[in-house]
């Protein structure tokens, strides 16, 4: 359930990374909002061929656009309450009607929307290897003066927007309306949405270090397909990176690059994660009781029950508005888990060498028998290459025509006998213009007349110069290697012919 939360939490960080990020470029460029979910796309492939390509979170890189970002924003709030004290005053309100009283309801929709704002501070917990030693204590500095800053923005952001009367509007950030009523049109209001942007593209990019690592380990154990495991020849995980930027685009063009329509199912898979790590911590502690784990185990059960009330509440007040995809997403990601170890599980199971007890006598080998059936759809050079190949691996051979009312039959046969080839030729009627039902048929009943160990089925197969060629041949072949592969005793080989 933890990992497929992470999962669900790393791909949404993409997503609503992105679409914020282009957000926030459309409200500086309004002629860009229509091309909205285009510029979502296009990010999100940015990001992909960077991080293909070995893309690494160089401190040194990325100080630039976070330094950059904080001084903007305190910038800005410098300048607002300034303003403030300065007595400039705000805009007239804006004369909206009400859409409904304030209830309960609508404190617990706010409630659950502001919680948003904590996703983000498990990345410092998750990263405290990398920290220099001590490792713990730069991570609880690191944490105390990020958790300084973002609630220095946050508080601040908000004053300034209930002071200067903001109201969200369609089409445009609540930072941007801000950023417009105290910097003005100015190169300082298009230096914050530039700050913003690259903000939000570097948030994204944290995911595409840590979702690649953890399909990876879910792979190693089994939890998800073995080419997740595998390092591509930047050294990174090609299929992880893939996975990812997929799974985020099909999100960004079915919600059309909208923050509000992904902010429910973002927040849904974050406190999912937060409340597991807690009660998980919980568990740890009762299980370890070192000193102090009484203490310990208090904070983390608390948090863990904060975290869980907080779930509950984004889950029953943005069920409708598209927390119940991540409700459901989140326990059939598991069962598709479970059944992909089950399935790894059973072909172990049948692949494993079972060693002979030591007092079993093991049976000397028998000499396999070997027949080979080669396809012949036309007499070309091809086929009877084919046939060549055949006499090198099979004792019994036969070639083997399906008449599709194409060729005159006896004109084929004909054309056999001028070959003086020592294989004989069976030519299968199909009165039904089809290849695969007589075929499947002379096979299983050719291998049950000859009794043989083994039996190849040999499809010659064009290899032509460009790929689009391709499409013009071989398409037979393809269908009839599916149609064929039903017996363990059975080989489908190809035998490509070079033009």
């Amino acid at each position: 359930v933890a990992a497929s939360a992470l999962m669900i939490d790393y791909g949404l960080t993409v997503t609503v990374s992105i679409a914020a990020g282009t957000a926030a470029l459309t409200s500086a460029i309004p002629a860009l909002t229509p091309w909205t979910t285009e510029l979502c796309i296009l990010f999100v492939g940015l990001l992909m061929l960077a991080n293909l390509r070995g893309l690494r979170e160089s401190g040194r890189l990325f100080l630039v656009p976070t330094y950059l970002f904080i001084l903007s924003i305190f910038g800005l709030l410098l300048l607002g309450l300034g303003q403030q004290i300065l007595g400039v005053p705000p805009p007239s309100p804006p004369s909206i009607p009400a859409q409904q009283s304030v209830s309960l309801f609508l404190i617990l929709r706010a409630f659950s929307a502001g919680c948003t704002a904590l996703t983000g501070i498990e990345a410092i917990s998750n990263g405290v290897p990398v920290f220099r030693v001590p490792e713990w204590i730069n991570a609880r500095r690191t944490m105390l003066a990020m958790g300084v800053i973002l609630g220095s923005m946050f508080l601040g952001i908000t004053f300034l927007t209930h002071a200067y009367q903001i109201v969200p509007t369609e089409g445009e950030t609540v930072l941007s309306l801000l950023g417009r009523q105290i910097l003005g049109t100015g190169p300082l209001y298009y230096g914050l949405q530039a700050a913003t942007l690259l903000i939000l593209i570097l948030a994204a990019n944290t995911s595409y270090a840590d979702f690649p690592r953890l399909a990876s380990l879910l792979a190693r154990d089994q939890f998800l397909p073995r080419q997740l495991m595998r390092l591509g020849d930047r050294l990174v995980y090609s299929n992880g990176i893939l996975l990812l930027s997929g799974f985020a685009t099909v999100l960004l063009f079915i919600f059309q690059g909208s923050v509000n329509r992904i902010i429910p199912l973002y927040a849904v898979g974050v406190f999912t994660s937060f409340t597991l790590s807690q009660f998980g911590m919980v568990r740890h502690w009762l299980s370890d009781r070192r000193s102090g784990w009484l203490g310990s185990a208090l904070v983390n059960g608390l948090g863990g029950l904060a975290t869980m009330g907080v779930l509950l509440v984004i889950i029953s007040t943005k069920f409708r508005l598209g927390a119940w995809v991540v409700v459901l997403a989140i326990p059939m990601l598991v069962a598709l888990f479970l059944a992909i170890r089950r399935h790894y599980r059973y072909v172990n199971a049948r692949l494993s060498l079972q060693p002979p007890s030591p007092t079993q006598s093991v049976p000397p080998p028998v000499p396999p028998r070997h027949s080979a059936i080669v396809l012949v759809g036309q007499l070309n050079q091809g086929s009877i290459a084919a046939l060549d190949y055949a006499r090198t691996i099979a004792q019994e051979i036969v070639a083997v025509h399906v008449d599709m009312g194409i060729q005159e039959p006896d004109h084929i046969r004909q054309d056999w006998e001028t070959l003086e080839r020592d294989i004989p030729l069976v030519i299968l009627d199909s009165p039904y213009r089809t290849v695969a039902e007589p075929l499947a048929n002379f096979v299983a009943n050719f291998e049950a007349q000859n009794q043989a160990s083994f039996s190849t089925v040999i499809i010659p197969m064009l290899v032509t110069h460009h790929w689009w060629e391709n499409l013009l041949h071989n398409q037979t072949g393809y269908f009839l290697k599916n149609a064929l592969k039903t017996k363990k005793s059975r080989i489908i080989s190809t035998y490509y012919h070079y033009l």
